[in-house]
């Protein structure tokens, strides 16, 4: 018998597929299939979560092509971003060649994993010919005016002298000298994400194929309110704060005004008084934490008095204006109203610095003293203290008090978004250069679009120090106006990388076009993506951009969909010892160690096995031996039963045996059909060729009273369902039982309705409910026979014997219960 040499067989298989181009794709006339996994940064070396991700697509991909479909299923590289810059800062290697070596290792490792891709369409969003497309996008947005450019306060280490991403701060401190970490105002390019808001959060309903946890999240960042905007003046001062609440029934128990730090107006309102230090020394303060630091509800609210007051537009009363740490200039207006008497920040904040408490609403049924608050009351209720508002149930008085404020020119109803323009500028070398020049003359101009790319100079210097390396490069910086000729410089910030990955997707339909961004026809041909693969960690950022990509271009006439995709499937972790495997914990297992020692068939076939795959999946060694083990086991029963079962044909299926063999192999094709196509129950798919597989051998013990024809039936059945979980394997033996076309281009099996109807049907027999006996019986027994059945059966009988039957209870093709006493 020969051995499962996996090695040879895998390189064999691979090779070939390459020199056929197995899996090149193209538009025809059969129905599409857009089948995506999420592309990877080009960190070098593939690990296990990646491994999970593209097997599971790769299943998909291969299973649908054998169901008929024309599948497109391409392959690419997230390739910019801040690793390669620190590559070239730390070894003296460009980022460029960085990149491409680190690509050329990782495709050499999806290749021998045996993905189905159609490397034609690879695209990296490095090279000139991807990023002229991107930038070309910018230039969209540019002159629809969804692309503008503001003051913003970035992260600035000054010890480094640099721009530091927030993912470089940790613990307020520059993760590569350790300073302390401030803010700098930096101009900033934006991308107006918030003109789409609305249609953002409409269309999340109409994405039926997307688990509910991501529609949530999207709804929850995108985060509609619908309130009021309030006037309040400011006591001594022509200035008026503008705030949002989605709570005017509380207007009359406003007892403070919060203003973030970071507002224009703290500026101006303590500028030569004698907060004004004061006021400084509080944002210096603030300058080292980051958002989520400052909004964690545990973290203790801070804040000080401004030395200036806000009118209230509803009492006249005057209010004392603070700063602190828990309002973001990003959030709302950069102001809130504080009512501390029915909201818990304010109300730990108004206790701290001893600010008064002013009810408002109280519980319908009295249950509470609000007179005497140990924590805010947030509950609907009945009004109090708010003057001719009095008396009214609270979401009365919500609509009655808002109508107020804009009868009485106070204020307006409207709708809030969490949402925030999308800063994309980066002051770092590894990206997109944004198509911009400054000229003295004419301004910000844009590059014009025959001009594109504008590519990434080589002669920069990477020190780690000071602004953008590309102000290193003279010949980069230097250019002339394309308005008016004159000498100009460049934009040097380049673009956010979830830029990039924001419209690949439609790229790959149509890769290799130098006068388009895509063809239409192509895009309409192959879009939507009909199932997306990722981690449930894209949730918000890059599944929201790419959703704002496609709708934009979807509206600038581009792109043929709204939507980019219509499924998505996130799939779980892979974790070792209860643990995401990480070099720091020292739990990370090599997908090239696996592969050199059990093949590829058995990494991917674990990885599928081991949990479903939306579920986190524990890493087991013995698991992985136990896969192995059973593709041995497959290997050595078609090698031996091959030649055996020859080109057998025409025999009919006659004995129980015979009759039990061909219940399995089409019970198994319509549960693995199903398990794939319906549930991405991969896991249990695999399970039910395992029990066709434990069948067989059953089954083959029979020597030569064996059906050939229906042994080879199944046979053929395993290596086609076994096809796109373990693909080289398969294709070996495939063509080692006589075919000389690829398993992977055969059609999928149908099961037959008949054979998965059984004749007989084993039923219990139960004495006061224990289990005493199985039989045997015709799936058509009434109640009568089979009650018939169970007493006449000799080891009932004896057991019943001289007992009383008090009664027989009967449920068809299951069991006897036969009540004795």
């Amino acid at each position: 018998m020969s051995k499962y040499d996996f090695k040879t067989i895998e390189k064999n298989w691979q090779e070939q597929w390459e020199k056929e181009k197995m899996f090149k794709t193209d538009e025809n006339e059969k129905e599409k299939y857009y089948v995506l996994e999420m592309f990877p940064y080009p960190s070098g070396k593939l690990h296990m979560g990646h491994v999970r991700n593209y097997s599971i697509g790769d299943v998909i991909a291969r299973f649908k092509k054998m169901k008929g479909y024309n599948v497109l299923h391409p392959m690419g590289w997230d390739a910019f971003g801040l690793p390669a810059e620190n590559a070239a800062i730390k070894h003296g290697i460009h980022p460029n060649k960085w990149t491409l070596e680190n690509i050329e290792e990782m495709r050499e490792q999806l290749k021998q994993l045996g993905i189905s891709y159609d490397w034609d369409r690879e695209v990296a969003t490095c090279c000139p010919d991807y990023y002229k497309w991107t930038q070309w996008i910018f230039l969209q947005f540019y002159k629809n005016g969804l692309a503008y450019k503001k003051q913003y306060a970035v992260n600035w280490c000054p010890s480094c002298e640099t721009v530091l991403a927030n993912e470089q701060v940790v613990g307020g401190r520059c993760e590569r000298c350790d300073s302390l970490v401030g803010k700098k105002e930096l101009d900033q390019w934006y991308f107006k994400i918030t003109d789409y808001a609305e249609k953002l959060l409409e269309d999340i309903e109409k994405l039926e194929g997307w688990p509910e946890k991501v529609k949530t999240m999207q709804k929850n960042w995108i985060g509609k309110s619908v309130g009021a905007e309030v006037e309040f003046k400011i006591d001594g001062s022509d200035k008026i704060l503008n705030v949002f609440t989605t709570r005017p029934d509380t207007l009359y128990g406003v007892t403070y005004m919060v203003l973030a730090p970071e507002h224009p107006y703290v500026k101006d309102l303590t500028v030569g008084t004698e907060y004004e230090q004061k006021v400084v020394d509080f944002r210096n303060k603030l300058q080292h934490l980051s958002e989520i630091e400052r909004t964690a509800t545990n973290v203790e609210k801070e804040g000080m008095f401004i030395g200036k007051y806000a009118i209230n537009p509803l009492t006249g009363k005057k209010v004392p204006i603070y700063i602190a740490n828990y309002v973001l200039m990003d959030y709302g207006t950069g102001a809130i109203m504080a009512v501390p008497a029915h909201d818990e920040r304010d109300f730990e904040f108004a206790k701290k610095y001893d600010i008064e408490i002013i009810p408002v609403i109280k519980p319908k049924d009295d249950s509470i003293d609000v007179s005497n608050l140990e924590k805010a009351y947030t509950h609907e209720g009945i009004m109090i203290n708010s003057g001719k508002f009095d008396g009214l149930d609270s979401k009365e008085a919500l609509v009655e008090i808002s109508n107020y404020l804009e009868k009485e020119n106070l204020g307006k109803k409207t709708v809030n978004f969490r949402l925030r323009d999308w800063l994309i500028s980066r002051q770092r070398y590894w990206g997109t250069p944004i198509p911009i020049v400054y000229c003295d003359t004419c301004g910000i101009v844009p590059v014009n679009e025959s001009d594109l790319p504008v590519k990434l100079p080589t002669d920069v210097v990477f020190t780690g120090k000071g602004e953008s390396p590309l102000t290193t490069s003279k010949e980069f910086m230097n250019t002339t106006c394309p308005k008016c000729g004159q000498a100009a410089r460049r934009e040097t910030d380049t673009m956010d990388t979830f830029i990039d990955s924001s419209w690949y997707f439609l790229r790959y339909t149509d890769p290799s076009n130098n006068e388009k961004v895509f063809g239409y026809d192509k895009a309409k041909y192959w879009m939507d993506v009909d199932q997306y693969i990722g981690g449930v960690e894209h949730a918000i950022l890059h599944l929201l951009y790419a959703r704002f990509f496609t709708k934009v271009l979807y509206d600038l006439g581009y792109s043929p969909v709204s939507e980019p995709f219509k499924n998505l499937l996130t799939q779980g972790m892979v974790l070792k010892d209860g643990a995401k495997m990480s070099k720091s914990k020292g739990n990370v297992v090599s997908p090239k160690e696996i592969i050199d020692k059990y093949g590829a068939d058995t990494a991917r076939l674990f990885i599928l096995f081991a949990a479903p795959p939306d579920r986190d999946l524990e890493w087991s060694d013995a698991g992985v031996e136990g896969c192995y083990r059973f593709l041995n086991r497959v290997w050595r029963v078609i090698d031996e039963l091959k030649d055996f079962v020859g080109d057998a044909k025409g025999e009919v299926v006659k004995t129980k045996e015979d009759k039990q063999l061909r219940y399995m192999i089409h019970t198994t094709i319509k549960r693995v059909t199903e398990d794939i196509e319906e549930r991405f129950n991969f896991n249990t798919a695999i399970s039910g060729i395992m029990e066709l597989v434990n069948e067989v051998y059953k089954y083959k013990e029979l020597g030569e009273a064996c059906n050939k024809t229906l042994l080879k039936e199944a046979l053929e059945t395993i290596i086609i369902l076994l096809a796109p979980f373990a693909p080289h394997i398969t294709e070996e033996l495939w063509h080692n039982i006589g075919y000389n076309s690829s398993v992977h281009t055969i059609e999928w099996p149908i099961y037959e309705k008949t054979a998965i109807v059984k004749d007989e049907v084993e039923i219990v027999i139960q004495i006061n409910g224990k289990v005493r006996e199985k039989i045997e019986v015709s799936s058509s027994a009434t109640k009568e026979e089979l009650e018939k059945e169970a007493l006449s059966n000799s080891k009932i009988k004896a057991m019943i014997d001289g007992k009383q039957i008090i009664k027989v209870i009967v449920v068809p093709k299951k069991l006897v219960n036969i009540v004795i006493k």
